[in-house]
């Protein structure tokens, strides 16, 4: 084993280390906070009694889910991005969408799964205070293209 292999596992496991990203109040009182947690952009909610974290950027093309609305869908709350209204559920990170069969009589729109699109990670309260633990898969998710905060493109402002 050479020494940046070592160095590159050493990093990994720090990596998943929980991080203390705020107290559990304020984070109940503003239902979300976006945090960076190993140069990784994350959003915590607070929904229904209990927290969520989930990479911040959109699998689709990026956009800032610390900015849409929760909606619940088929019995999950669901993180709705506001720039393409992308459904995202906020336990498992599946994309939802919605299709017909038209094999059915009166097909009526049923929501089906996309499978998992975002990554979610665990998230712990322990005295008063909320830590985030980085997921642990090694899956590639396409909302990693966008988490990475050195990966993401910043747009310039529009000129009037």
């Amino acid at each position: 084993m050479n020494e940046d292999s070592s160095v590159e596992k050493s990093k990994k496991k720090e990596d998943r280390n929980p991080v203390c990203v705020g107290r559990e109040d304020d984070i109940k009182k503003l239902r979300r906070t976006t945090v960076v947690i190993h140069d990784r952009e994350v959003v915590v909610f607070y929904h229904d009694g209990r927290f969520y974290a989930l990479d911040c950027r959109c699998y689709h093309t990026g956009g800032p889910l610390h900015e849409g609305d929760i909606e619940d869908i088929n019995g999950q709350p669901c993180i709705i991005c506001p720039w393409h209204k992308y459904k995202i559920t906020l336990a498992t990170g599946e994309g939802l969408y919605q299709a017909i069969n038209p094999r059915e009589p009166s097909p009526k729109p049923k929501w089906q799964s996309k499978g998992v699109k975002q990554r979610t990670h665990r998230v712990t309260v322990d005295s008063g205070n909320v830590y985030v633990t980085l997921s642990d898969t090694d899956d590639n998710i396409e909302s990693d293209h966008y988490a990475n905060i050195h990966n993401r493109i910043i747009l310039p402002p529009k000129k009037k």
